[in-house]
C-alpha cells in the first residue's frame, strides 16, 4: 500500500468526468418541466437586480433560498450522493444557506438591493447573466449534449453564481458569503481534477465579486 503522502487529489475522486456530467443530464430528464420555473425565477432575479430597492431585496432572498434548497435536495441528495459520499455534507451546506436567506427575507429590516449604478451594478448584472445564460451553454461548448446543461436552481454552480450577483448589491453581513466561497473552492478543485474546461469560471466570478465588494467597501469607508 502506498504511503498517504503519495496520493494526489485525483486519486480520491470517486467518479470520472463523464459520470459527473452525466448526472446533470439524468437530472434534467427527470425534472422536466421544472426547468421553466427555474428559468422564470432566474429572469425575475435579474429584474430585481436591475431595479434595486427593499422589495427587490426581499424577493431576491426568497427566490435564492428556494433555489439553494432545491439544489440541496434534488441534486446533492438525489443525484450527487450516488457517486460521492461527501454529497450529504454539501447538501447540509446548501440547506444552511437556504435557511440564512429565508431568515434574511423574514427580517423587518431585510437588506435592500442597492440600485445597480456604476461598475458594481454592471458586474452584478453581468454575473447574473452568466449564471442564467452562459452556464447552460457550457455543455454544448464542451462537446456535451445540451440535455446535460447546468441550470440555475437545478445545478449548484450557476445557483452560486447568481447568489454572488445578489451579494454584490446587498448591504448584508459577511456570513452570507461563507457557503458560496466554500462551494467555489470545492467545485473548482473538483473540476480542475476532472480537467474540465469550465473549471476556471466559478473561481473567476468569485474573485471578481469578492474583489469588487471589498473595493466598494473601502471606497465607502474613505468617504466617511
Amino acid at each position: 500500500m502506498s504511503e498517504w503522502w503519495t496520493y494526489r487529489p485525483s486519486d480520491l475522486l470517486m467518479f470520472s468526468k463523464a459520470t459527473y456530467f452525466r448526472l446533470f443530464e439524468l437530472q434534467n430528464l427527470a425534472l422536466w418541466p421544472i426547468h421553466l420555473l427555474a428559468l422564470g425565477a432566474g429572469i425575475a432575479l435579474l429584474v430585481c437586480l436591475a431595479q434595486g430597492g427593499a422589495r427587490a431585496g426581499r424577493a431576491t432572498a426568497v427566490l435564492l433560498a428556494l433555489a439553494w434548497l432545491h439544489v440541496a435536495w434534488r441534486y446533492f441528495v438525489e443525484r450527487y450522493a450516488t457517486i460521492n459520499t461527501g454529497a450529504p455534507y454539501c447538501a447540509l451546506g446548501f440547506a444552511l444557506q437556504a435557511v440564512l436567506l429565508f431568515w434574511l427575507a423574514s427580517r423587518k429590516d431585510a437588506p435592500r438591493l442597492t440600485e445597480p449604478a456604476g461598475s458594481l451594478g454592471k458586474l452584478a448584472l453581468g454575473i447574473g447573466c452568466v449564471a442564467l445564460v452562459v452556464y447552460p451553454l457550457l455543455a454544448p461548448l464542451g462537446g456535451r449534449r445540451l440535455a446535460g446543461a447546468e441550470l440555475f436552481g437545478l445545478a449548484p454552480d450557476p445557483t452560486v453564481a447568481m447568489t454572488l450577483a445578489a451579494l454584490l448589491l446587498w448591504r448584508s453581513g459577511p456570513f452570507l458569503w461563507i457557503v458560496p466561497l466554500l462551494w467555489c473552492a470545492v467545485s473548482g478543485a473538483t473540476l480542475m481534477e476532472l480537467r474540465a474546461g469550465q473549471a476556471w469560471l466559478l473561481p473567476l466570478l468569485t474573485v471578481l465579486a469578492v474583489g469588487a465588494r471589498l473595493l466598494a467597501a473601502r471606497r465607502a469607508t474613505n468617504k466617511t
